[in-house]
């Protein structure tokens, strides 16, 4: 039985639900959540670690959707309400296609969901293999947040190999937490990136401080103008808005490599 009224509490639940049909049950949104346009228009319920759960449950779900383990409180006290709750917890490109496709199973559209994931594959495979894509690879360093420096996570690292480049902390793609990706200043120098890509979780990235960090002019990237920001909803949120933002990386990099930009 489809389950009648949905709440989602991320942007990537929300953007799935309405992709595999499901938008017209959806009775809560993430105040977050950016896509589709009409998801706007639901009541505002959740932020990203926070709540409102007793405003949840005057929605009466049927089934509340997250994503991360995050959001692992949030869970707890709407199960401890009596509400069935899917969270998924995907860190890389293969889980955030099985993600979309179960995702899209609770919302009681199998189908939909197994073909909008197979559909995420394979844009992701043609944007692989993207004529004229050059044969250099250049370093990148993205990063996630400014304070502490947090590298991109790991669906981030295998969209910069994915797109021709090569991440320039690797050694940090399996790291689940974002505490574990913290990274020093000096290093990211000494590793000298040809590139920086900065996606700030919920805020707009500052590349002039970036450039202004101490020792960081002699970087690459900075001496080169090469420094991009790339927005969080379509990097971030690991589920079908990771196109948009592998599209604009691969722009990026295929401009660096070419010396074009």
């Amino acid at each position: 039985m489809k389950p009648r009224r949905i709440v989602c509490l991320t942007a990537e639940t929300t953007e799935i639900a309405f992709a595999v049909g499901a938008g017209e049950r959806v009775v809560g949104v993430s105040g977050y959540a950016l896509r589709p346009p009409e998801a706007r228009k639901r009541p505002k319920v959740a932020a990203f670690r926070t709540a409102h759960v007793e405003r949840i449950l005057a929605l009466e779900p049927d089934l509340v959707l997250g994503f991360s383990d995050l959001q692992a409180e949030i869970a707890r006290e709407l199960i401890s309400a009596g509400v069935n709750v899917l969270v998924t917890n995907q860190r890389t490109l293969g889980e955030t296609a099985a993600a979309i496709a179960l995702v899209g199973a609770a919302c009681g559209e199998p189908e939909a969901g197994r073909a909008l994931a197979e559909e995420f594959v394979r844009e992701l495979e043609e944007l692989r293999q993207r004529p004229g894509r050059p044969r250099r690879r250049v370093r990148v360093y993205f990063e996630e947040w400014d304070d502490p420096l947090i590298s991109g996570i790991a669906w981030v690292s295998e969209l910069i190999e994915l797109c021709g480049g090569e991440d320039v902390f690797p050694e940090l793609r399996g790291c689940r937490s974002a505490r574990e990706r913290i990274v020093e200043g000096p290093e990211v120098v000494r590793r000298d990136p040809e590139v920086i890509v900065a996606s700030w979780c919920g805020k707009r990235a500052r590349l002039e401080r970036i450039a202004e960090r101490p020792g960081w002019r002699e970087v690459r990237a900075v001496r080169e103008g090469r420094l991009h920001e790339i927005k969080s909803p379509d990097i971030l949120a690991p589920g079908p808005s990771l196109l948009r933002g592998a599209r604009q990386l691969a722009a990026v990099l295929d401009a660096a490599a070419t010396g074009e930009g």
